[in-house]
């Protein structure tokens, strides 16, 4: 079957790609490049290629202009790391780009019924939708505020973890705002506007968010990141145990134009960890320079991280000394410590109470307020967990029928 002139002229003219030439490799793409580039094959071939392609595209999205926007938003070219360097662009080099993007905008719009006609087959195919997107106008807009939309990997997501070495989204972050966090108002601040210095350039610092379990801390960190995606804020969190790779993950942020918080949750260390030397050096004292465009946050119970065993105690005393020593002087290259304590009982009963209202709680003040205080009793502890427990719990008990009693 001879393919029509508009198909051959998209595949021919997908071959021309250079700046965005990996899109070409992608999953969803290759079984479409298939329909595309044969002007005779099998009629099983066809239909097999037709749906490998829409069952890869529905995996990602059922809108095909949309995926291939996201697609070039989210690749790493020689032309978007120059620009977002700052770099000036050779105007060959910008009239390539603006040649490509036309290219992918004409294989975006492709309709379904446009390759059912060249599938040999007569049932019911499944079909995609398109949107009205100016390729062009949108990448440049995208490339204008490069700093705020990000490119490459970090383009999409908000958040990141380090898994098999690499930096992994996590496709279900928590959704926490600092809208929804009540009470420590005064350390919440502080360390926002922090976070507000790093996301307008200015000489932020590393933050120590230190003090009682359950308080919010690492909740603060993440309500931050969720507040300020938009405004290109991402966050990548490391445990301890990868604290020798901060150097390297530091090094391959360093030019890009989004702002990062590297986030270690629940730091301590004991006196024979070593992983401590590292983390020393990347807050301050390291041969390689500290990108602008990063800071470290880290959470702990305690105020100067250090954990000590019952048999530490037994050992070398001077040695024992320097090491924890060298330990707490970690601490003290946060430049801001913010310390989150438990709320007094009328400040706890009062963290109750609007929780209580936000999440359309029904129940009289003085209920709440015993079992507040039994609920506390039984937690361990007064703090901001402890009331967002309860909360739940009651609201749980609130919506679960009761059974039915037979007479």
């Amino acid at each position: 079957m001879i393919k029509n002139k508009k198909l051959q002229e998209i595949d021919l003219s997908l071959n021309s790609l250079v700046v965005f030439r990996r899109l070409m490799t992608q999953e969803v793409i290759l079984p479409l490049r298939g329909l595309l580039d044969t002007e005779t094959m099998d009629p099983v071939i066809q239909l097999r290629l037709y749906t490998e392609f829409i069952s890869r595209l529905y995996t990602q999205s059922t809108n095909l202009t949309e995926y291939i926007f996201r697609l070039i938003c989210e690749d790493e070219n020689f032309y978007i790391t120059a620009k977002a360097r700052g770099e000036e662009v050779d105007p060959l080099l910008e009239s390539c780009v603006e040649n490509e993007l036309a290219i992918l905008q004409r294989l975006a719009r492709l309709r379904p019924q446009e390759l059912q006609r060249e599938v040999s087959y007569y049932g019911v195919l499944p079909e995609w939708n398109i949107s009205d997107i100016n390729f062009y106008e949108a990448y440049m807009e995208r490339v204008q505020h490069i700093g705020k939309y990000g490119y490459g990997k970090f383009a999409r997501h908000a958040m990141y973890v380090i898994r098999d070495g690499l930096c992994t989204p996590v496709l279900h972050p928590d959704p926490i705002r600092m809208d929804d966090l009540i009470g420590a108002q005064a350390e919440r601040d502080a360390v926002r506007e922090n976070t507000r210095t790093l996301l307008s350039g200015g000489p932020a610092q590393n933050v120590l968010l230190c003090g009682d379990a359950g308080t919010g801390k690492s909740a603060t960190v993440k309500a931050l990141v969720n507040e300020y995606f938009s405004e290109g804020l991402r966050l990548i969190q490391i445990t301890k145990e990868q604290i020798p790779m901060l150097p390297a993950l530091m090094e391959q942020i360093y030019d890009n134009p989004l702002k990062f918080i590297f986030f270690l949750d629940d730091l301590s260390f004991s006196a024979d960890d070593n992983s401590f030397g590292t983390l020393k050096a990347a807050l301050e004292g390291s041969v390689a320079a500290h990108p602008g465009n990063a800071v470290i946050y880290a959470t702990s119970n305690r105020r100067q991280i250090v954990r000590e065993r019952r048999t530490d105690r037994a050992g070398d005393d001077l040695h024992r000394h320097d090491t924890i020593q060298e330990i707490g002087s970690v601490a003290a290259r946060f430049g801001l410590r913010v310390y989150f304590s438990e709320p007094d009982l009328p400040d706890y009963l009062a963290l109750v109470a609007a929780l209580a209202e936000q999440k359309g709680l029904e129940t009289d003040s003085e209920t709440l307020a015993a079992e507040a205080e039994h609920f506390a009793a039984g937690a361990g502890g007064r703090s901001p967990r402890a009331a967002k427990q309860l909360v739940e719990r009651l609201l749980a008990a609130q919506h679960t029928p009761c059974p039915e009693v037979k007479v």
